[in-house]
């Protein structure tokens, strides 16, 4: 497939062109980064679903106004999106997507999650973070935590970066 030049391609169909360049910010990368993962589940003969929640107040956002906007054509992909009310019952309702395999007979072969926040809300949900960590994932599942920092204080009551918090609940930091 020979992809269009980014000035010619149709802002829709990124997120339904399968192959070839796509042009897109980050945070259309993020929500389209889900429905790439349950495509490639499905290529391994994988009936996949996952499940997205996170803080609004979060330096990324617009990444649930995004979903929101989507959100049919997630539904569609079995991915599903839930506003937190806050940090920690976001981070809580992705770790128990990982419980899957607890609950004896299921639709899915697994579930992946995404949860997202800024750095004060890593603080807040320290102990949600850290046990899920160590509980681990599902076999055909997997969680990617987004962080947005904000060291300059424009959208938080402190200064704050997330990388001690998540050293201490052992979770790899990427940037």
């Amino acid at each position: 497939m020979t992809a269009k030049a980014p000035s010619q391609q149709d802002s829709r169909n990124a997120f339904t062109t399968e192959e070839g360049v796509i042009d897109i910010g980050g945070i259309d990368a993020l929500v389209r980064l889900t429905l790439d993962q349950v495509r490639t589940d499905a290529r391994r003969g994988l009936t996949t679903g996952m499940f997205v929640s996170g803080y609004r107040g979060s330096p990324v956002g617009m990444l649930d106004a995004t979903f929101l906007k989507k959100q049919k054509l997630l539904i569609q992909n079995n991915i599903h999106f839930v506003d937190g009310l806050n940090e920690d019952l976001a981070a809580t309702a992705v770790w128990g997507t990982q419980m899957l395999h607890a609950v004896g007979r299921q639709k899915f072969n697994g579930v992946t999650g995404m949860w997202y926040g800024k750095a004060p809300g890593v603080d807040r949900s320290g102990d949600a973070l850290k046990h899920a960590n160590y509980t681990g994932i599902d076999k055909n599942g997997g969680v990617l935590a987004v962080v947005g920092d904000d060291p300059s204080c424009k959208s938080s009551s402190l200064c704050s970066q997330s990388e001690p918090m998540l050293f201490h609940v052992g979770m790899p930091s990427l940037y």
